[in-house]
């Protein structure tokens, strides 16, 4: 479990260095994770880190690397 979070927040840090800010929606897409747990524990593991950054606009939550 713990190498599939790894592996996981590696896609999502990918697609935002190559990005930049994106919606959570389009960082689900882009890095074909299915699951939502398994991309919020992506998230989790990064912002542990100190390498992702939250904002909320209208009611859509927004993620960029730090």
């Amino acid at each position: 479990m713990i190498e599939l979070i790894g592996t996981n927040a590696g896609l999502v840090w990918n697609i935002l260095n190559g990005g930049g800010k994106m919606s959570v929606k389009a960082i689900k897409k882009a890095t074909k994770i299915k699951a939502e747990k398994d991309l919020y524990a992506a998230f989790g593991w990064l912002a542990k880190e100190g390498k992702l950054a939250f904002e909320e606009v209208e009611g859509e939550v927004f993620v960029s690397l730090v």
